[in-house]
């Protein structure tokens, strides 16, 4: 006799207590049908032509939500009974305790700030071995109990002497937890701090490298943060109502011609999640609680017009190399100028089609949807390559794959990402490194992130993982970290973690 949902959840011995809560409360929201969905969604959805991300049909709160953690450190928090922080001390542990009442997708928060301006009043104390000390707990804190890697936090492009600690600290610990990201602007991030972040990078596969004078041009006062799977999400709002996505390449099967496919089929479905963005967010906004009580409204770390809906979009590489009639993936996307052009055209086509629809509630963003390029999921087959990237094995030499990758960025505003490994060949080529970063981000690329094969802590897709920690699932133990799940999957079903290696002297 097969074992019902909740039952697979309660007996599987991999999984910790806290994750089996999380499991169960998940299914009940999944299984709940309050939302009355379009037929062709649910058509769609079990066709695997578009996909829900399991945020459930009774959206209760936001999928990402970027609190303006300004507001906590100068003013306190009056639900939290927390006052303003006069110490490191006090700042780290009222940023704890806020953490614990954040929202999300996950459960846990996805976006800690950015704590090169968080810490900056008490950079002068770094000399003091309280601040290590301090400062070392907090991060452990964080990889112990928000045990998702998720969890992201910022820093830069200014430098500043606890930023540096922070990345020594991370270097030192290995910890998976937090996601950290560097927001890189080579007229303002020094030198020595953009090769102390590659460094930290080779040896804990973190930070990673978001291009700040793309994004800041695009959001609003610069006030910005990268979330989760590098998101990138209007700070005091937190961007993100909801993330569905078009799985392109399974949409492409039902194409009949390629003009079939850009006038009917690709139409059809960007309608219809657009059309399930609109259901999810006017259910958050006018029926759901969290804007009418949660106190992050309430005291204003958070504001409704600075949210906005997510398009997320996965398999481009796979899409075009069907359209196209390409069998042999060597021959197809990241090493075919006709598919690279292709994909193009397609994600213009999608673009148009979003930015015409009048998205509700969004007005920071002028009242529009944007673009994400979505990382998958464990449970995708190798089919289906994260947003629009090469697939894994199939990367062309570096230069070749960052040009092709920086002509498709520029659609995906909300975030879009790309993961290069390399060998410990480059352990003393830092500054070929970053050379490699400005190059590619001055010709359009948004987000570097890379690490170095041979480190336990490892870059799956948008998140961290340990391979020390895929091995105990392998081995029926239990992992603390709730990625780890996502990451073997992605490991056995995807290859996540064979991309190639480019050795030192690559072009």
């Amino acid at each position: 006799m097969e074992k019902s949902k909740v039952m697979q959840i309660i007996s599987d011995e991999t999984l910790t207590y806290s994750q089996q809560v999380l499991a169960l409360a998940r299914l009940a929201e999944s299984e709940d049908s309050t939302l009355k969905r379009n037929p062709l969604w649910d058509k769609a959805i079990k066709e695997g032509k578009v996909c829900d991300l399991n945020e459930g049909y009774a959206p209760y709160r936001p999928r990402y939500i970027l609190p303006d953690y300004d507001i906590l450190m100068k003013k306190g928090c009056k639900f939290l009974e927390l006052e303003p922080a006069k110490t490191l001390l006090e700042a780290c542990n009222n940023l704890l305790i806020f953490y614990k009442h954040l929202p999300s997708i996950t459960s846990y928060p996805v976006y800690l700030g950015n704590f090169t301006d968080l810490f900056m009043p008490w950079d002068d104390e770094v000399s003091n071995p309280q601040t290590k000390e301090i400062l070392k707990l907090f991060l452990k804190h964080i990889d112990k109990t928000l045990c998702d890697s998720f969890v992201h936090a910022n820093i830069g492009p200014k430098d500043s002497k606890i930023t540096r600690l922070i990345l020594n600290l991370t270097k030192e610990m290995q910890l998976a937890i937090p996601n950290i990201t560097l927001l890189y602007d080579d007229d303002i991030t020094p030198h020595d701090l953009a090769i102390a972040s590659i460094d930290t990078m080779l040896y804990t596969s973190k930070p990673s490298f978001a291009n700040h004078k793309m994004y800041s041009k695009e959001h609003k006062n610069n006030h910005y943060g990268i979330a989760s799977c590098y998101n990138a999400l209007n700070i005091g709002g937190g961007g993100g109502y909801t993330l569905p996505r078009l799985r392109l390449y399974e949409i492409s099967t039902e194409a009949k011609s390629l003009d079939d496919f850009m006038d009917n089929v690709l139409p059809k479905y960007v309608k219809l999640i657009l059309e399930n963005i609109d259901q999810r967010i006017k259910f958050i906004v006018e029926e759901s609680s969290f804007f009418k009580s949660n106190f992050l409204v309430k005291e204003g770390f958070v504001q409704r017009e600075k949210f906005t809906g997510m398009v997320g979009i996965v398999g481009v590489a796979e899409c075009t190399n069907n359209l196209l009639g390409i069998k042999d993936k060597a021959l197809g996307f990241g090493h075919n100028e006709k598919a690279e052009a292709l994909a193009a055209k397609i994600l213009a086509k999608i673009e148009e089609m979003v930015n015409n629809h009048k998205g509700l509630y969004c007005s920071l963003c002028d009242n529009k949807y944007q673009m994400h390029a979505q990382v998958g999921i464990d449970t995708d087959e190798t089919d289906d390559a994260p947003g629009c990237r090469i697939p894994v094995g199939y990367e062309p030499e570096l230069y070749k794959h960052l040009m092709i990758e920086s002509k498709l960025h520029k659609y995906f505003p909300c975030g879009v990402g790309d993961i290069f490994k390399f060998d410990q060949t480059w352990l003393n080529s830092r500054d070929a490194i970053l050379d490699i970063i400005k190059g590619a981000f001055n010709s359009g690329l948004r987000y570097f992130t890379a690490y170095n094969q041979d480190n336990d802590v490892v870059r799956v897709t948008g998140y961290l993982v340990k391979k020390s920690e895929i091995d105990k699932l392998t081995h029926g133990e239990q992992s603390i970290n709730n990625c780890t799940i996502f990451g073997k999957g992605a490991k056995e079903r995807g290859h996540a973690l064979e991309r190639k290696v480019y050795g030192k002297g690559t072009n």
